[in-house]
């Protein structure tokens, strides 16, 4: 049976529910130790399917559901949390803190690694946000037979900001980054999201506020270097050579206060953004909006999800995972 697949390698998960983890460790960097995290939980019935699923920016694996759904529908399920966040942060760490998104290659290709030494030989990438940014990068650089999709829920192909700070102020701080890694700037995006999100305030979804704090720390230089470096190549046009799957809320809105706009678009990215650069992409390439999403369109209201999955698996079946 597939649940006895590798098991001694594995830790319980916070998550319960047969979820299990396991610590990957890699060379030391310019904080010191580094290490990455392993979620997995497996279906049912045995399958050679799996799907590998990366985080947003300010974010960690915690979206039961959606691990619940894969199972449904015949995958095994697995997450990263990326090096310095969530599961993955070390103490003496600063949270996000990479200069490279290629730095994420290493613990992608190792998770790619253990999932078919665990008797898988399809796998679809999948990536929220910066994880959608992240993941549609590696997917362009890989060539990892097991590899067959990338789907990515809106993904982070520009910044969301005024025309000057966008055309001038980010390639700014991206050269700055290069010679001034560590000096920091805000994160920069509304408390309302998160807000909206956990049980505590507005929402009906829980999870480690630590990890995942409605307002994010200040981020370095060298962050938004890695970033913006990585948004250069998506814009220049990309070349995939398996489907892709971009999803995104079907308006954007920039909400002061809590109201009906936060629970029903996109209050940290622009719509137009995502379908502007998921355009560029060579290849076979679909793009589909969804009334009344939010930026993660998992963690949007019932009806939403319920059409994001049903999407999803329809364009699935039909590239034949």
């Amino acid at each position: 049976m597939t649940k006895s697949i590798n098991s001694e390698n594995y830790q319980p998960n916070i998550l319960g529910n047969d979820f299990e983890q396991m610590t990957l460790n890699f060379p030391d960097d310019y904080e010191g130790k580094v290490t990455a995290t392993l979620v997995r939980k497996l279906s049912e019935n045995p399958s050679e399917k799996a799907v590998l699923y990366v985080h947003g920016f300010n974010d960690y694996f915690f979206q039961v559901e959606m691990a619940e759904k894969f199972n449904q529908n015949g995958f095994n399920f697995y997450a990263l949390d990326l090096r310095k966040y969530g599961r993955s942060w070390l103490p003496s760490q600063k949270m996000n803190n990479v200069r490279d998104l290629k730095e994420y290659d290493a613990e992608i290709n190792q998770a790619l690694k253990i999932i078919e030494q665990e008797n898988h030989s399809k796998v679809l990438l999948a990536g929220h946000s910066t994880g959608g940014l992240t993941l549609t990068y590696f997917a362009s650089r890989t060539d990892n037979p097991m590899v067959k999709g990338l789907w990515c829920n809106s993904p982070f192909y520009d910044f969301n900001l005024v025309f000057f700070s966008e055309t001038f102020g980010i390639p700014v701080i991206s050269r700055l980054g290069k010679n001034y890694p560590d000096k920091k700037i805000n994160g920069g995006f509304s408390p309302l999201y998160g807000q909206s999100l956990h049980q505590n305030f507005f929402g009906k979804w829980n999870y480690n506020l630590d990890w995942k704090p409605n307002v994010a720390e200040k981020v370095n230089f060298g962050f938004i270097r890695a970033i913006h470096q990585a948004q250069r190549e998506i814009k220049k046009g990309v070349s995939i050579n398996f489907p892709v799957l971009v999803m995104h809320a079907e308006k954007s809105s920039n909400p002061k206060k809590m109201s009906d706009e936060v629970f029903g678009s996109d209050i940290i990215l622009s719509e137009k953004d995502i379908r502007k650069y998921a355009q560029k992409i060579q290849g076979n390439v679909m793009i589909l909006p969804f009334k009344d999403g939010i930026h993660d369109l998992v963690l949007s209201r019932k009806e939403v999800r319920k059409k994001v999955y049903q999407k999803l698996f329809d364009w699935i079946l039909q590239n034949q995972f």
